[in-house]
């Protein structure tokens, strides 16, 4: 069993960055994977970024290419998202998630992910 939880959401101005923490107990198998989704009011939840324990294979949404950057550290069991420039449009609840049985695809679907957090709201003011 893998629990998640989120934490480094707040309120930001447009243009401004934040970074996000999903600190995970019960340390995922390492040939598992890990992402971030999020979710505004009234859509669905959609795909962030995503990255792997054992090699740090990342993949990103296009809208948040080049100014999202997500990291793990093995050590912590940790994933982080880093966000810069950061737009109204970003504003969402943020959640984290586990691939425990990661065989090689990118899952962009929340379908793809059998361990979730609770999230983190983010702000994003204009």
């Amino acid at each position: 069993q893998v629990q998640l939880v989120e934490s480094g959401g707040g309120l930001v101005q447009a243009g401004g960055s934040l970074r996000l923490s999903c600190a995970a107990s019960g340390r995922p198998d390492s040939r598992s994977a890990m992402a971030w989704f999020r979710q505004a009011p009234g859509k669905e939840r959609e795909f962030v970024a995503f990255i792997t324990w054992s090699s740090g294979r990342t993949s990103y949404a296009d809208s948040v290419k080049g100014r999202f950057t997500i990291s793990r550290d093995n050590a912590k069991n940790t994933i982080y998202l880093q966000m810069s420039s950061l737009k109204p449009e970003d504003t969402a609840v943020y959640y984290c998630a586990v691939d425990s049985i990661y065989t090689g695809a990118v899952h962009t679907t929340p379908h793809g992910y059998n361990y979730w957090g609770q999230g983190t709201q983010v702000t994003v003011s204009s």
